[in-house]
């Protein structure tokens, strides 16, 4: 079975009411050590995402146009002028957490695939997921630290469910998360099966075709390493 959401999100989650104050949202951030946190309204549905760059926006702003010095670094300035955080201007002079936070936010559900989850992180360019019901009610949140978890487990567990996937036909080896394939195949399809079953596997960092077949039964590819 692939590793979802579920297994690997905290549940223990910081979050806020939309209309939690500045000092709440920041004290928040700072007592539970999180970089941000979902924005929710009355029935615990996320509405959005507040993160310790939407609470600096205020500062930032207060010395970008008041300052006699200041100038916003120009990563900044695209930021702003793209709009990838909303309106920093409007946050910047927000008072609570609905009207400071990142909306519409980004959120997925418990059964995800991590390598899903994972996509939609890197499409989205967000360090977070809220985790969210199917009524839209929050459960959980996954970070990408959640998520590399599943490139910790154990090398025994992994070879189990190698072995499990390719029903015990070959020889598996798991160090280090990479796997190891020895055997021979009736045919040269099956060795291309067997390594893309063994990558599939959660945790696998890489595999090794040690294979060999009997016959070759994909004749437009190259023959090589073929008993």
């Amino acid at each position: 079975m692939r590793t979802t959401v579920e297994n690997v999100m905290t549940t223990d989650v910081a979050a806020v009411n939309q209309n939690a104050s500045f000092h709440t949202v920041a004290e928040l951030l700072i007592n539970r050590t999180v970089s941000g946190v979902p924005v929710l309204d009355d029935d615990n549905k996320v509405l959005g995402v507040i993160s310790e760059a939407d609470l600096l926006a205020k500062e930032e702003f207060k010395e970008r146009y008041y300052g006699d010095d200041y100038r916003p670094p120009p990563r900044a300035r695209l930021r702003h002028a793209a709009g990838s955080e909303g309106s920093g201007y409007r946050k910047s002079v927000g008072e609570t957490a609905g009207q400071l936070m990142t909306s519409p936010a980004h959120t997925t559900a418990p059964d995800t695939p991590v390598v899903v989850a994972a996509r939609q992180m890197d499409k989205y360019g967000v360090k977070r997921l809220p985790v969210v019901n199917t009524e839209g009610h929050l459960v959980g949140i996954v970070s990408r630290h959640d998520l590399i978890k599943v490139f910790v487990r154990l090398d025994i567990d992994i070879e189990r469910q190698v072995r499990e996937a390719l029903r015990g036909e070959l020889d598996v080896r798991v160090v280090d998360g990479v796997v190891t394939l020895f055997g021979t195949c009736d045919e040269r399809s099956q060795t291309l099966t067997a390594v893309r079953a063994a990558e599939s596997i959660d945790g696998v960092v890489a595999v090794r075709d040690e294979l060999s077949w009997k016959h070759n039964d994909i004749a437009d590819l190259p023959v090589w390493g073929g008993a």
